[in-house]
């Protein structure tokens, strides 16, 4: 039988806008979290997650953690929008403040809180060249890349993006219509994506309102998705199709998202503790390797 130091530590079940996020602090425990420790904990009762986000001592002065993103495959990811924000909420309400700064393994986030249980999130500058996203093949403009080859039932061009993580971006008539469980892991495995991707539907419903689906790496279709919200806007504007502010509608709830003048993407959006609850012995007594 296995076991892990995780066991009896404390974990926070939370939402944000319906994006299923545990909040693990690890701060001064000298623990990290293996894969197979996390898919573990994805199956255990009630703990399943979209991101599990383990705080460690920050490494710079002035931050107040450093954050590990684990998808629910065991894989990692440099940013979470909506999994930072659940963050905010955790420190403050242990009195940690209501404006942090976090680091990512894709750098510094900065975090204020907007609301009572609502917070922004400067998500920086995207990155848009086809190297920076990354593409496996160069693409002179990555606002329209063709998916090549197609894959079936999904569109001939994408827009691509770096919002922390590689994102793909379809627009499309009626997102709700596609079959995202078949679309989803085709396109998140294609051979022009070597680290993988996110992968986004979406409609524009107005100049200032998006409706989205999101397929994320190593999850697959969420409720939501901060970092997909904050590249469909960057995919949209740059296009032409929106203005650079907007309401992203997911199917967990909204969020605000604005590319502003210093190229920094910024999004707002509400936060829900579920429960609060200590790791088992019994979730890691058969890991896997």
């Amino acid at each position: 039988m296995m076991t892990s130091a995780l066991a009896g530590r404390p974990i926070f079940r939370m939402n944000g806008i319906g994006n299923e996020i545990l909040v693990l602090d690890l701060r001064g425990a000298g623990l990290e979290v293996a894969p197979a420790e996390a898919r573990a904990i994805a199956r255990a009762p009630g703990l399943r997650f979209d991101q599990l986000m383990v705080l460690h001592e920050p490494r710079r002065a002035g931050a107040a953690a450093f954050m590990r993103i684990y998808n629910t495959d065991g894989s990692l990811s440099s940013a979470c929008g909506n999994g930072t924000r659940c963050v905010a909420y955790v420190l403050g309400r242990a009195g940690e403040g209501d404006a942090l700064t976090l680091e990512t393994d894709a750098g510094p986030v900065r975090t204020w809180r907007a609301g009572e249980t609502r917070f922004s999130v400067d998500m920086g500058a995207p990155r848009l060249g086809w190297r920076e996203i990354p593409l496996a093949e160069a693409a002179p403009d990555t606002r329209n890349v063709t998916l090549s080859p197609e894959v079936q039932g999904a569109p001939a061009t994408f827009s691509a993006v770096n919002m922390g993580n590689p994102h793909a971006v379809f627009f499309v008539a009626d997102p709700l219509s596609l079959d995202l469980a078949t679309l989803g892991p085709q396109i998140e495995h294609h051979r022009l994506f070597p680290e993988r991707a996110n992968i986004s539907f979406a409609e524009v419903v107005a100049a200032d309102e998006i409706l989205l689906r999101v397929w994320e790496r190593g999850t697959g279709e969420t409720r939501a998705c901060g970092s997909a919200a904050c590249a469909t806007l960057v995919a949209a504007a740059r296009a032409g199709l929106t203005a650079r502010e907007a309401r992203i509608r997911l199917p967990g709830g909204d969020l605000m998202i604005a590319w502003g003048a210093d190229d920094h993407v910024l999004m707002t959006g509400d936060v829900e503790l579920e429960f609060e609850t200590t790791l088992d012995a019994r979730f890691f007594a058969e890991q896997d390797a």
